[in-house]
C-alpha cells in the first residue's frame, strides 16, 4: 500500500521535490486517482488503467463506461480523469497570443487537425480571417453529414459579417479518416463560394480533414 512506501518515494512527494516532468505516467495517474482500494494501492490501480488502455494514446479517448469497468475506478475517479484529459487537449489546442496566420492549405490544416481528426461525427467549421489572413474566430457551424440544404450560407456569412471578416476558410472532417471529397462536399463548396462573391467575403478554401491527412478543394480546382 502507498502508506508503506517511504514518504520521499510517494508520487505527491516526488512531484513536490522534483516537479511533474520527473514522474512516470503511472505516478501522475496515481496522483489524479488519489487513493486505491482496500486491497490494492493507488499505484496498482494506476498501473491497471495504463495496461487496459495500452498506455496514454488510447486513454485520451476513454469513456466513463470504459474507465468504470476497471477494478478500482468509480464514477468520481473516471470523471476526474476525463476532466484532466480534456484540459490537456484544450491546452494543446491553444495558440500563441499573436493571431494565427494562414498562408497555405497546410497552415489551415495544421490549425484544426488535432482537434478534428479523431471526431466520430462530421463537424463543419469556419475560420474567419482578417485582411492579413489572421484567424479572428473559429466556429462550429454544423454537426452531422454534410448536405447543401443543411449547411446554409446564411449561417456561415452571418458570423463572417458579425466578425467583420475579410475572408473565410471552411473545414470538415471525415470520421473514416479518408479525406477524399464527396460530390456533396464539392456542391457545398461551390455554393458557399458563389454566395461569398456576392457579398464580398471570399471563401479561400474548403479543407477535408482525415486522419493526419487532408485535401484542399482549392488545390483540387473546385474554387
Amino acid at each position: 500500500m502507498i502508506k508503506d512506501v517511504p514518504k520521499q518515494d510517494r508520487p505527491r512527494e516526488r512531484m513536490l521535490d522534483l516537479g511533474p516532468g520527473h514522474l512516470s505516467n503511472q505516478e501522475l495517474l496515481a496522483i489524479l486517482l488519489g487513493s486505491g482500494t482496500k486491497s490494492e494501492s493507488v499505484m496498482t490501480v494506476a498501473s491497471r488503467v495504463l495496461m487496459h488502455f495500452e498506455g496514454l494514446s488510447l486513454l485520451k479517448d476513454a469513456s466513463v463506461e470504459e474507465l468504470t469497468a476497471i477494478k478500482g475506478i468509480g464514477t468520481a475517479k473516471a470523471v476526474l480523469l476525463l476532466s484532466a484529459l480534456e484540459l490537456g487537449k484544450r491546452l494543446h489546442q491553444l495558440k500563441p497570443g499573436e493571431r494565427y496566420i494562414i498562408r497555405s492549405p497546410e497552415d489551415g490544416a495544421d490549425f484544426v487537425m488535432e482537434e478534428m481528426r479523431d471526431l466520430q461525427q462530421e463537424h463543419f467549421i469556419c475560420l474567419f480571417l482578417n485582411t492579413k489572413n489572421q484567424v479572428l474566430h473559429r466556429q462550429t457551424i454544423f454537426i452531422g453529414s454534410l448536405n447543401a440544404s443543411i449547411v446554409h450560407p446564411r449561417e456561415v456569412f452571418k458570423e463572417a459579417v458579425k466578425r467583420s471578416a475579410a475572408s473565410i476558410i471552411c473545414a470538415h472532417n471525415h470520421p473514416s479518416g479518408d479525406p477524399t471529397p464527396s460530390q456533396e462536399d464539392i456542391n457545398v463548396t461551390r455554393r458557399l463560394s458563389e454566395c461569398g462573391k456576392m457579398i464580398g467575403i471570399e471563401l479561400l478554401d474548403h479543407l477535408v480533414i482525415g486522419d493526419r491527412k487532408f485535401i484542399s478543394l482549392k488545390e483540387k480546382g473546385y474554387l
